[in-house]
């Protein structure tokens, strides 16, 4: 499936949690994107499961969890059972990430795996049938509102080529700098799957922002 939106929970206003759920929960997006962040491999800390919680309780939708987290194997468990349906790594972060891919997958978890705008696509082929979900990082991780790498497109280009060669199912997500100018553009190179933060919560209408970036990409 492709042309999906992801708002990003992380731009989302906390003191209001509740009701930025149910917004997401009415509008057209397709899934929660949510970015969990430990200050060591990336430099700020976002939330944990005092924020799945709620999630878990009232998302009517995917729950698609980004660890931006060294040693995320410690946890695949714990994300499992605390609702997300899909578990993102990095690549950078995984010493053995065939382990962890299939760790992931034996939760009952889709896996994915994230990379840096600094490493190539190629690093995770030998694992590609592993991966349902690969989050390519359009910004440096770690904070929201960063301007979107140019050269992402090209590495789309590249992923979507190996995906076909490999004849895998594997979601292209793109997390970072998404907006209503390169919305189209992104998945005309080949995503499937758009994280919008900035771009919906800093919105005057969040809802009709995402309305908007929906009906640029079918």
């Amino acid at each position: 499936m492709s042309g999906m939106i992801a708002p990003s929970i992380l731009s989302a206003d906390f003191g209001k949690l509740y009701e930025e759920i149910d917004m997401i929960n009415q509008s057209e997006a397709d899934w929660f994107h949510v970015d969990v962040m430990d200050g060591v491999f990336v430099p700020n800390i976002s939330f944990g499961f005092p924020v799945m919680k709620p999630l878990q309780a009232k998302a009517q939708k995917t729950l698609d969890v980004h660890l931006m987290i060294v040693d995320p194997d410690r946890y695949t468990k714990a994300f499992a059972d605390a609702g997300a349906h899909v578990l993102t790594v990095h690549v950078e972060a995984c010493t053995h990430l065939h382990r962890t891919l299939t760790n992931i997958r034996n939760h009952g978890m889709k896996a994915g795996v994230a990379i840096n705008p600094h490493t190539p696509v190629e690093s995770i082929k030998e694992v590609l049938d592993l991966c349902d979900v690969v989050c390519l990082m359009s910004v440096n991780p770690g904070f929201g509102g960063q301007s979107f790498i140019e050269n992402t497109y090209q590495k789309v280009r590249t992923l979507r080529a190996m995906i076909t060669a490999a004849g895998t199912s594997t979601l292209i997500e793109i997390d970072g700098g998404v907006s209503l100018t390169n919305a189209k553009l992104l998945t005309d190179a080949g995503a499937d799957v758009l994280v919008a933060g900035n771009t919906v919560f800093g919105s005057a209408n969040p809802t009709q922002t995402i309305a908007e970036l929906k009906q640029l990409i079918k």
